[in-house]
């Protein structure tokens, strides 16, 4: 990789800076950046007429600094030059159209970085668009980040769970769409002015998932009293190994979206279902997740273990508390997984303590799994809207309705006149609400998820400290 060389103050040459955050260039186009953010409107452009809008030379003026900064920074990253090129031209562009709503669909295409994977080798990414789980709006952001693809995950991949799209990465520094719960980078939310054919990529920072998941976990396994057998233990307070679980778990979970029967695309929200079937595709794929883990780990692959914990844990505690009541589809499958380990004997909860049985839960989570395959296998041949009301049934086996639900009530209470998308309507914006168990688990937990908005693996380490 290229080196470029700083001066020191004194005139001398200080060490070649190899890390993209550690160049006096890279604060100076995240400020730019910064500042550029907040004139942006929703869709991404500048409305100059505006109140508290800047003049048009100064914006031109703040943007050429985020141009020099990557031209100046590229050389860092001489396997991203196209894409920096491509970039360079594209801010330019949307300058000279003035600053309408932008379109950088050519430098999105010149940024391959699942071509090119290599463990720890360094991406900068400069792109108007939202950040899912984020902020919703297309404002310009720029992150640096690394790729996460050590050895056996590319094994594995090669021989076992082919997903040539995927790109685990960690952040080294972002602006401030990432300062939020996002842990993906998706070209789907970039601002172009056509949908590319077919992407090419996808990324997930399994470090801030990593980060997250063992803060969350550590408080709930205290709020719940629950002994972990001491190897779990010790992951959950290893950030290195959280981190290959999650990139392990993120990789089979990726490619189950587009294996099975019926598959789903992994953007379904555009599908315009009930958010009970959206549920459980994501519960489908992490149960793919956790069940090819358990023959890893009978196969003696070291991560595999942790792998299962990390989706039991995450999904149990984590997602059913998290995020608003509304159409909330992960929060959905975290609840009907501890319904299910529940109501199979292997998660118990008395005397205000939780226990689970450990030698129990493989084979119970992935009998889950099963159900839920059965049930996509036997929709292939019905109709829409029966196979909706089948992927119900199954969900409210084990999760109470909400006393007001029409769905509930089945087809004699919907208008079957309607075309299936109307009918979404009648679904209620919490169809599943919580238990009491996660009632008090939520108000417990509440402050503790609020305090992972933004986290990274160093800054969870300093808070530790």
């Amino acid at each position: 990789m290229t080196e470029i060389l700083v001066q020191a103050a004194t005139g001398e040459q200080a060490p070649p800076v190899t890390r993209v955050v550690e160049h006096p260039a890279w604060p100076v186009l995240k400020d730019a950046v910064e500042r550029i953010r907040p004139w942006q409107t929703k869709d991404g452009s500048i409305d100059f007429t505006a109140e508290g809008a800047p003049a048009r030379a100064d914006a031109e003026a703040v943007l050429r600094q985020v141009a020099d900064a990557v031209e100046e920074l590229s050389p860092l990253l001489p396997h991203d030059r196209a894409y920096h090129e491509a970039l360079v031209k594209d801010l330019k562009r949307w300058a000279d159209g003035g600053f309408e709503v932008p379109d950088f669909l050519d430098s999105l295409l010149a940024f391959q970085p699942a071509k090119g994977r290599a463990d720890g080798l360094q991406h900068l990414v400069v792109f108007p668009m939202y950040t899912q789980n984020g902020n919703p709006d297309r404002n310009l952001e720029a992150v640096v980040l690394r790729m996460v693809w050590p050895e056996w995950l590319a094994e594995l991949e090669r021989t076992r769970y082919d997903n040539p799209l995927f790109c685990g990465i960690k952040f080294e520094d972002f602006t401030a769409g990432y300062d939020t719960n996002s842990a993906v980078l998706f070209p789907e939310t970039i601002a172009v002015r056509e949908a590319p054919e077919r992407f090419s990529w996808g990324g997930i920072f399994c470090d801030r998932e990593a980060a997250r998941f063992r803060r969350v976990t550590d408080a709930a396994v205290g709020i719940l009293g629950l002994e972990l057998p001491e190897d779990v233990a010790a992951m959950v307070h290893d950030q290195t190994r959280c981190e290959e679980a999650f990139v392990l778990w993120d990789m089979v979970h990726d490619r189950t979206h587009s294996h099975g029967d019926l598959p789903f695309d992994p953007f379904m929200i555009k599908q315009r279902q009930p958010f009970w079937m959206y549920g459980l595709e994501e519960l489908r794929c992490d149960l793919t997740a956790f069940k090819e883990a358990v023959k890893l780990e009978a196969e003696g692959v070291s991560q595999a273990r942790d792998v299962q914990f990390a989706v039991l844990f995450d999904r149990m505690f984590r997602f059913p508390v998290t995020g608003e009541r509304v159409r909330n589809y992960d929060g959905l499958g975290g609840q009907l997984l501890f319904a299910y380990l529940h109501k199979h004997d292997v998660v118990r909860w008395t005397d205000n303590q939780l226990h689970i049985d450990w030698q129990r839960a493989p084979q119970v989570t992935n009998q889950l799994c099963a159900e839920i395959e059965d049930l996509y296998r036997a929709g292939i041949d019905r109709p829409k809207l029966v196979h909706w009301f089948a992927a119900y049934g199954l969900v409210s086996q084990y999760l109470a309705p909400h006393p007001g639900s029409r769905w509930a009530k089945g087809p004699d209470a919907l208008d079957l006149t309607q075309p299936p998308r109307k009918l979404v309507d009648d679904v209620l914006p919490d169809e599943f609400p919580l238990s009491m168990f996660y009632e008090a688990l939520s108000k417990k937990l509440k402050t503790v998820i609020a305090s992972t908005r933004g986290i990274t693996a160093e800054s969870a380490e300093r808070i530790a400290a």
